[in-house]
């Protein structure tokens, strides 16, 4: 039995990346159903819009991320940063929820806090990484931690936090339209072949530095043994994409635009640049290599600050070096196509990789975060608003 008072609510909303505008989008839409004239307001991206989030900026400028990118983009940001002050003292929503991209949302969270605005964050800041720091920032100015990732929330309490582990939005978000036959039908691809799939990445700098050296690597591939396939990003540009693709001169190249999550489960073997696909990858249970490329300036000034020795997801969560990490100079042709055969010609590799993966999805996906996010900000409009 709820206990919200009030005939309406105003939620805040500020996601600036593309996973975070799909993680919100599926909380969104159970708030809708769960709270009764719910309003949502702020900063998100399509998905979000479609469950009727009011924007208040376009979404685009905020996809950046790098020391070096952001640093160009300072001047919007400040602008950003002075509208909302102007917002949250002439609208005063009932609840600010900020959506990882901590470097900005830190700052927005002391903002809301200031102007007495209760603030959960969702999706907490890697502080256990680099920047550690940020945990005395959200000790400060966050009345809630949303934990995504399950050893986060023993963390953040010995720092008295108050924090909820949700589970991993992954375990929703995560959904199959096409059997294996119908996907290679689809796609023309051959099944008898053995499929290997790239995930360049969902931003424009990313497929930059990642893309020719996957395209380099496919070409070293036995093309009578292997079926090459390139996931496409719907955020990448088109025109971009398609330019670096065709000057690879690869003849049999397969280009997934959609339906990624079957070229993940489908193939026997993936290549993905660091992020959110390599967790996605390693919750469906396909093997992969993680590879990591920066700009040279930006690798630096993380690598002085980074404190953990594993960069991919999966590794961390496990607690293991499972699955081959490519860093920077390694991230290259013919190590990626190293790690590949290794284990591709290993079945017992295969086996216990498997076996750890199917691990991690029991850890991730042991509650569902629409539920428990709604729980959440009940219990926050509750007491706060």
């Amino acid at each position: 039995m709820s206990n919200l008072t009030k005939d309406s609510y105003t939620i805040f909303w500020l996601a600036g990346e593309n996973s975070g505008d799909l993680h919100s989008s599926i909380v969104m839409k159970s708030l809708n159903s769960g709270i009764p004239g719910v309003r949502h307001i702020g900063i998100g991206g399509p998905r979000m819009q479609a469950e009727g989030l009011k924007p208040l900026f376009p979404f685009a400028p905020f996809n950046v991320m790098g020391f070096v990118e952001v640093a160009g983009h300072l001047g919007f940001f400040w602008k950003v940063e002075r509208q909302l002050k102007k917002f949250f003292q002439e609208e005063k929503p009932d609840l600010a929820i900020l959506v990882d991209y901590p470097g900005f949302n830190l700052r927005i969270a002391k903002m809301a806090d200031d102007l007495h605005i209760p603030v959960l964050f969702y999706i907490c800041p890697q502080f256990w990484a680099w920047k550690h720091n940020r945990v005395y920032k959200l000790k400060e100015n966050v009345r809630q931690v949303a934990c995504i990732l399950p050893f986060e929330k023993e963390l953040l309490e010995m720092h008295n936090i108050s924090a909820t582990y949700v589970g991993h939005p992954i375990a929703e978000e995560i959904k199959f339209e096409l059997d294996r036959e119908g996907f290679a039908r689809f796609y023309g691809i051959n099944p008898e072949k053995q499929w290997i799939g790239f995930l360049p990445g969902s931003r424009d700098n990313e497929v930059k530095r990642m893309l020719p050296a996957f395209l380099e690597a496919a070409k070293i591939l036995d093309e009578n043994r292997f079926e090459v396939m390139i996931s496409k990003a719907s955020t990448v540009s088109h025109s971009l994409f398609m330019h670096i693709c065709e000057s690879s001169g690869l003849p049999r190249l397969h280009i997934v635009d959609g339906y990624r999550y079957e070229m993940m489960k489908y193939a026997d073997y993936l290549v993905s640049t660091s992020g959110t696909a390599t967790l996605e990858a390693a919750f469906i249970g396909t093997p992969l290599t993680i590879c990591y490329k920066a700009v040279p300036i930006s690798y630096l000034i993380g690598r002085k600050l980074v404190r953990i020795k594993r960069i991919g997801l999966p590794n961390i969560v496990l607690d293991k070096d499972l699955l081959p990490e490519l860093i920077q100079k390694d991230c290259n042709p013919r190590n990626i196509v190293k790690t590949v055969l290794e284990t591709l010609d290993n079945p017992d590799k295969i086996t216990l990789i498997k076996k750890e993966l199917s691990q991690l999805k029991a850890l991730l996906g042991d509650r569902k975060t629409s539920i428990e996010m709604l729980n959440l900000v009940k219990k926050m409009l509750e007491t706060y608003a």
